[in-house]
């Protein structure tokens, strides 16, 4: 067995609502800050052991699939490295 971190990042998918982007795009604004578009996403980093950096990434899908990530709503996507 391996030692990985997989990096689950998590976001609304385009055309959902995402009002704390919003708020903090107009708080930018008012700070002078010129924006075209801003969105949040949440991150995850998972510390997990697997035979391979496939078997890792197909596990922390699984995770993001079943928990992390709403897929009606939510894009999300998943990168793995050797710890």
């Amino acid at each position: 067995m391996t030692a990985y971190t997989a990096t689950v990042t998590v976001r609304l998918k385009q055309g959902v609502l995402d009002p704390e982007a919003e708020t903090t795009k107009q708080a930018l604004e008012r700070l002078g800050f010129e924006l075209e578009n801003l969105r949040s996403a949440d991150r995850f980093e998972l510390d997990l052991d697997a035979e391979t950096a496939d078997s890792a990434a197909e596990r922390a899908e699984e995770m993001a699939e079943r928990l992390l990530a709403n897929p009606t709503i939510h894009d999300y996507e998943v990168e793995v490295r050797e710890r």
